[in-house]
């Protein structure tokens, strides 16, 4: 359609979008790209809100073809600035050709784009000119966009809309709504207020009713600063060590690095006092089988006492089985009292770098990434030390709230969350603040502190209300010593998600596109 025609149609509807053409496409790109700025390191859950205001304003006239190039392109854009760090890992380390690790960062924005043009083309498709309604069908599009991309071909939800809100006064909902319920919310209300702008500009009426729109959520956000918030009580604290081995990537695997990190593990946990000492993810970049037993047995020598514990990163497995990215723990009374010691291996792998979607071997075979196809692991429980059961993950499984949900409530339920990761593949900037904001959004919707270890950084302390306590500078070798708090108890959101998993969220938005769609019909 020319834009004379798409015009002329929208005369016949109502008024001329903001922009025509590609000028509009263009807008929403920039739109996109401000909302990526939103998330850490600066953090501005203001100007999430105010990108996704713009993006409706930008759709709320357009055709359901324009608004769904409108829509992908603001997606293209957030993703793009919020995941070219990616460009790092696969160009640095990988060793593909520039062009090549370019596009295929450019592409993969592109194709997560996706789900946010089909979000605006049905919300063009459904809108019924009527601010409270659209702003709502808005929020349901968003949300199920959201889940989307969170959940299809394995799911990859980073810098979801949600996570912009671990801060500010959505935050509150978190323990009730998790992230994707807080990124619906602030889609409803960037909606409102840009709907009843453009409504109450159009109208020479000076009447209050125009403004009326804006009352819930107006509530929505003052009423979360009545929420309760106490879900949890205290288990007591305990010390941990968190280890920061800062080794570069390109060497990590070399035979005399691995030798190095071998004596450095020795040494570390012997002189780290914490009664829960963690490395990163990796740390020791050999499967376990291959470590000798007398180093082994040196690793679990300081923890052959009560009430202190290590969880250490390394591979598990052989050629025949396959390995599996796994955190083993360090606990001789453990291994005494069931001839076993705790074992968690990784469940949600990351595509590319530890599975082969189908058809791209070729691309796996031009990287040089060790272990690059992994097995996945199987839960096994939490660890228990000095009075906490600590719940552990390896990098990116805590982007997956609704798979640790069901070890947060009830008997035995964790009453700390442990990550290891190891960042080192994508440099030190942007991508370590935005996981560590992550795992802030865990801390609240579970009301559970949480204790990173990382390779390169971001080695931190979380508390139960989401704050970083205590944190290691990036890029450098260390150890942090700190306090942190264990919580008992269930929040909401943990409740309903360990019940249901994400499908209320799913049915929610489903529902309010159907009766849309019914709407728009009669």
């Amino acid at each position: 359609m020319s834009w004379a025609a798409e015009r002329a149609g929208v005369a016949r509807r109502g008024p001329v979008p903001w922009l025509p053409g590609w000028q509009g496409v263009l807008a929403a790109a920039v739109a996109g790209v401000l909302h990526a700025a939103s998330f850490a390191p600066l953090e501005l859950w203001w100007l999430q809100v105010l990108a996704t205001g713009v993006l409706v304003a930008l759709l709320a006239d357009a055709s359901p073809r324009a608004a769904a190039l409108r829509g992908w392109a603001f997606g293209a854009g957030w993703l793009l600035a919020g995941l070219w760090w990616i460009y790092i890992s696969l160009h640095v380390y990988g060793l593909l050709p520039a062009w090549l690790s370019a596009l295929a960062v450019a592409l993969l924005a592109m194709a997560l784009a996706l789900y946010y043009g089909l979000a605006a083309w049905g919300w063009a498709r459904l809108r019924r000119r009527r601010p409270q309604v659209d702003a709502l069908l808005f929020a349901a599009a968003w949300l199920l966009a959201e889940l989307a991309r969170g959940a299809w071909f394995t799911g990859f939800p980073w810098i979801a809309g949600g996570y912009a809100h671990t801060t500010g006064p959505l935050a509150r909902w978190a323990p009730y709504v998790g992230v994707y319920g807080l990124g619906a919310f602030a889609a409803w209300i960037a909606a409102s207020v840009a709907l009843t702008i453009r409504a109450a500009s159009g109208t020479r009426r000076a009447e209050a009713r125009a403004w009326a729109p804006l009352a819930l959520p107006a509530a929505l956000l003052l009423g979360g600063l009545a929420l309760p918030q106490d879900f949890t009580r205290s288990t007591g604290t305990i010390s941990v060590s968190l280890l920061q081995t800062n080794v570069a990537q390109d060497v990590k695997f070399e035979d005399a690095e691995v030798r190095k990190a071998l004596a450095w593990h020795v040494q570390a946990l012997a002189q780290a006092p914490g009664q829960l000492v963690v490395t990163p993810e990796s740390s020791l970049p050999i499967p376990a089988g291959d470590i000798p037993r007398d180093v082994w047995q040196a690793y679990e020598k300081p923890f052959a006492v009560p009430g202190r514990a290590a969880l250490v990163g390394v591979f598990t497995g052989d050629d025949h089985v396959g390995y599996t990215n796994s955190v083993v723990g360090l606990d001789a009374l453990q291994r005494e009292s069931d001839g076993t010691a705790f074992h968690y291996g990784k469940r949600h792998l990351l595509p590319f770098g530890e599975f082969v979607p189908p058809g791209f071997q070729w691309m796996l075979d031009m990287m040089k990434v060790p272990i690059g196809s992994q097995a996945r692991g199987t839960e096994t429980g939490s660890l228990a030390v000095a009075g906490q059961r600590v719940r552990t993950m390896i990098c990116y499984e805590d982007l997956f709230g609704d798979e640790l949900a069901a070890s947060m409530v009830g008997p035995g339920a964790a009453t700390l969350m442990a990550n290891v990761s190891n960042l080192a593949w994508f440099g030190t900037l942007e991508v370590q603040d935005q996981h560590l904001q992550f795992s802030r959004m865990r801390a609240l919707e579970f009301q559970r502190g949480q204790v990173r270890a990382t390779n390169t950084g971001a080695t931190a302390v979380i508390d139960w209300h989401g704050r970083v306590t205590d944190r290691l500078p990036p890029a450098v070798e260390g150890r942090l010593d700190a306090r942190v708090e264990g919580r008992i108890g269930d929040t909401p959101y943990a409740r309903w998600v360990s019940e249901w998993h994400l499908w209320p969220l799913w049915w929610l938005g489903g529902f309010l596109l159907l009766a849309g769609a019914m709407l728009r019909r009669r």
